[in-house]
């Protein structure tokens, strides 16, 4: 991971707004996402606009045919036992579409953007419409 990190950079704004995004969604009633990317020619990954998100259709609206992107999502749930849980995770959105240099380049900074976002787990998908199922997905791995 030592060399990721000097790869890629976070802004001090940047860190701060992961903070307080994963900080701030704990106790939220709907579910709440930011899209994250990465500048390809500084590598400075950084929040890809400002909105928060709380209908995953208009968040697979956002995302692009052929870029990857980094999503951060809490997602509150109620599970089997009647127990509210709310999941923070990181969703890589990997499209089939994307040219190998820019996979390359998501690749390569998946685990740092996890680690540095903290979320519990990374979940994979290639198409906007895999978002309408991210429920059943959490429900499987809590």
């Amino acid at each position: 991971m030592a060399s990721e990190s000097r790869l890629y950079t976070f802004s001090t704004e940047t860190k701060d707004k992961l903070r307080k995004f994963r900080l701030g969604t704990s106790r939220a009633k709907d579910p709440q996402a930011v899209i994250y990317q990465i500048d390809k020619k500084t590598l400075e990954i950084s929040q890809a606009e400002d909105d928060v998100f709380t209908n995953m259709q208009d968040l697979g609206d956002e995302l692009p045919d052929h870029a990857p992107r980094f999503i951060l999502l809490s997602y509150p749930l109620t599970l089997p036992s009647g127990r509210l849980s709310v999941p923070y995770v990181m969703v890589y959105y990997l499209p089939v579409t994307c040219n190998s240099e820019v996979k390359m380049l998501y690749a390569g900074a998946k685990e740092l953007m996890r680690n540095t976002a903290e979320t519990g787990k990374i979940i994979e998908i290639d198409s906007a419409e895999d978002l309408e199922d991210i429920e059943e997905k959490l429900k499987g791995e809590s």
